[in-house]
């Protein structure tokens, strides 16, 4: 049986705590008064460890097979670390207790992922189901922080984040992970570059790494741009709600998705769609009615990607491999494209402001649309053909 409410709540949990993290860390961060090139590094440090740390992790999940004990790992060390945060009040500090904890939560996710793909062997199409509960988790945290944070200092925002980290390692004691065969190791590594070697797979992370990067300038800065517009941040919750509510949508009805468009057809239409969600950020964001739309495609940019990526990971990597290749996804997508990205638009929006920052991450998005128009054609890359 597949243990759909324990997979369901580390989801619940987890994306609870980005809920609470990206919307509001950037306003705790501007409360000590730091530039927006600091703004830009320290939220960039959220995505850096990614660029190893999961690889990390995967190569040591894939070659001792103990998965479910590096997650509980990763989610004790994460909280333990965070609370470091309690006493850091300088840049430097900051970004040491964020380098910390973030080398052990950037390691989970991935890892978790390739446990509930497991469990659901066969029933892959279940995964959105299972998926949406962290979409479910992300809208109860950014309504509930925004609505705290309405009450209460900015500064309380580390008591809500080490809850939720609490729970989400509570949670992981509760998951046990499928046993599964396993073939000669001795082939493993041999495989794996074989399959990073083929330009369609380095097409596709070159695409990861763009949408993430064009996801930079949304992580890092949209909630300052939106405060300094005059909007309150109950509102401001509302709107990465709506976002993540056209999410959890399209999460319910993506297996009728995927059972009749390709994967090539729903990654070119959302990265269209990922586009002109930033286009219009950037010239409309004091138009509310736009920027409700903008949000709406947060289904696109973040949610059918998301979907089609890990689909993807799954379709090139052998199953003995596919803890590396989430650990890739995750390190050169999240982390690479995230980090650079959350730089990038920090400098870019001392100079210029919140319009060239999302004008950036539609150029990235089209660059994306070129390489995946040239290279993307899952049908030609056999996954054990490595």
């Amino acid at each position: 049986m597949i243990p759909s409410v324990r997979l369901s709540g580390f989801y619940l949990f987890y994306f609870a705590f980005l809920g609470a993290l990206v919307p509001y860390w950037s306003l705790y961060l501007g409360s000590f008064g730091f530039t927006e090139q600091t703004i830009g590094v320290l939220m960039g440090m959220l995505h850096a460890t990614r660029i190893l740390a999961p690889s990390l992790w995967g190569w040591l999940a894939d070659m001792t097979g103990r998965r479910m004990l590096i997650v509980r790992i990763g989610s004790f060390c994460a909280w333990v670390v965070f609370v470091l945060v309690f006493w850091a009040q300088t840049p430097l500090y900051i970004a040491l207790v964020t380098l910390g904890f973030s080398f052990f939560w950037n390691a989970i996710l991935p890892q978790f992922e390739v446990v509930t793909l497991r469990h659901l062997g066969d029933d892959k199409h279940r995964y959105s189901r299972i998926r949406v509960w962290g979409s479910v988790g992300f809208i109860g945290a950014v309504l509930g922080t925004g609505w705290l944070m309405e009450w209460l200092n900015i500064r309380a925002l580390p008591l809500v984040l080490l809850g939720l980290l609490l729970l989400i390692w509570l949670n992981t004691l509760v998951v046990q992970q499928k046993a599964v065969s396993v073939s000669s190791s001795a082939t493993k590594p041999a495989r794996v570059g074989a399959v990073v070697r083929q330009p369609q797979v380095i097409a596709f992370f070159v695409i990861c790494f763009l949408v993430q990067f064009g996801h930079g300038p949304y992580y890092s800065f949209f909630s300052p741009m939106l405060e300094q517009m005059g909007y309150q941040r109950g509102v401001i919750g509302l709107l990465w709600a709506l976002g993540v509510i056209a999410e959890v949508v399209l999460f319910i009805w993506m297996h009728r998705v995927l059972a009749r468009w390709s994967y090539r057809v729903i990654m070119l239409v959302s990265l269209w769609l990922s586009a002109l969600r930033w286009m219009l950020t950037a010239v409309f964001p004091d138009q509310p009615v736009v920027l409700v739309f903008a949000q709406l495609l947060h289904a696109a940019s973040f949610g059918s990607l998301h979907i089609v990526g890990i689909a993807l990971v799954q379709h090139y990597f052998p199953p003995e491999t596919q803890g590396r290749g989430q650990a890739f996804f995750s390190s050169l997508g999240f982390g690479a494209g995230g980090f650079l990205g959350s730089v990038a638009a920090g400098y870019i929006w001392a100079w210029g402001g919140s319009m060239p920052a999302f004008l950036m991450a539609a150029v990235g998005c089209v660059v994306a649309i070129v390489l995946a128009t040239i290279w993307i054609h899952p049908e030609k890359v056999q996954q054990n053909a490595a």
